[in-house]
């Protein structure tokens, strides 16, 4: 598949129309300029999306807007016109008055570290990349982080719950890199994705979904915590809850 095709078929891939999304999947896994196209759009749709506000007509509108109320359309206009031009001119001044302004301003940096989060969640697993360093030995995962980013993570391998660890990756969140840490939860892969934030600026913690994909994310001292799978909300919260105990215990 070439770019100009793939960018085509963007728009119905980010509203879930493509009955056979597997070989623009293929594509975007390889393809660093189109992934960041998509990104653009998805940023685009969400923040248009939660910028939109809806108002109930005022009562008589209908009526005044209906043929009859407007009288007979000239002889060279086509019946209806002006209804139609009226109602048109109408969104088009919601739009001047709401829409640009909104669209001027940044969406909430929660919300888009949300969806990176989830591109890098999803990146990993078309390009089949989840692991740089695989292993169940988290006194292997850690020690590999050093000297690749200024604060290595805590690493628990929590198999005998049901987690196994599978191993750790280099990955690129909110402009910096940061560590990817991967579990398992049954046939469910799950990146807990970490990073220094001693500005403890980000977002609080909390807990979301995005396309599918179940969210968490928290801070604990200097570090920021978000985790990712397509496992159900309760398993992930349990899968934190250990994390949590894990830190607090200086794995």
């Amino acid at each position: 598949m070439e770019c100009e095709e793939a960018r085509g078929l963007l728009d119905p891939f980010i509203d879930g129309e493509l009955a056979t999304p597997q070989e623009l999947e293929s594509h975007l896994a390889g393809c660093a300029d189109c992934r960041a196209e998509l990104s653009r759009r998805r940023d685009l749709v969400r923040r248009l999306r939660a910028g939109l506000s809806y108002h109930r007509a005022p009562p008589g509108l209908a009526a005044r807007l209906a043929p009859s109320a407007v009288g007979p359309a000239p002889a060279r206009a086509r019946p209806g016109w002006r209804p139609m031009a009226l109602a048109a001119s109408f969104l088009l001044a919601m739009l001047l008055s709401g829409g640009i302004g909104y669209l001027a301003s940044p969406p909430p940096a929660s919300d888009t570290l949300a969806q990176q989060v989830v591109d890098s969640h999803v990146r990993s697993l078309l390009a089949n990349h989840l692991t740089d360093v695989a292993s169940s030995d988290q006194h292997t995962v850690k020690p590999w982080f050093d000297g690749r980013l200024d604060t290595a993570p805590p690493v628990s391998d929590f198999a005998a719950q049901g987690f196994p660890l599978v191993g750790g990756r280099l990955d690129y969140l909110d402009h910096r890199p940061v560590a990817a840490l991967v579990y398992r939860h049954r046939q469910h892969p799950i990146n807990l994705f970490v990073w220094a934030d001693p500005s403890r600026q980000g977002p609080a913690a909390g807990s979301l979904e995005r396309q599918g994909y179940n969210i968490r994310h928290w801070r604990q001292g200097d570090l920021a915590f978000w985790l990712i799978s397509d496992a159900d909300s309760a398993t992930l919260a349990r899968l934190e809850e250990l994390l949590r105990g894990g830190q607090s215990s200086g794995d």
